[in-house]
């Protein structure tokens, strides 16, 4: 996570960010980020949606619970 000092393309706030859960064999499992243009989503699996950024601690908190859940999954 980084504070940058213009908002990235597509989100309103002044972070970039890029969290990823994942191993070689199966690639990402688990992302949120903010790529341009795209602005904040969450990839989860093979599905990919909208995220509403609310803080950086709410954002890890997510991305944790993801993890557990999908790990508890396997």
């Amino acid at each position: 996570v980084w504070e940058v000092p213009t908002s990235v393309v597509g989100s309103k706030h002044h972070y970039k960010y890029r969290l990823f859960y994942g191993n070689a064999e199966q690639g990402r499992l688990v992302g949120y980020d903010n790529e341009r243009p795209k602005g904040d989503h969450r990839h989860y699996g093979t599905y990919e949606e909208p995220y509403t950024l609310v803080s950086i601690e709410q954002l890890i908190a997510d991305f944790l619970t993801d993890v557990k859940q999908l790990r508890r999954a396997q």
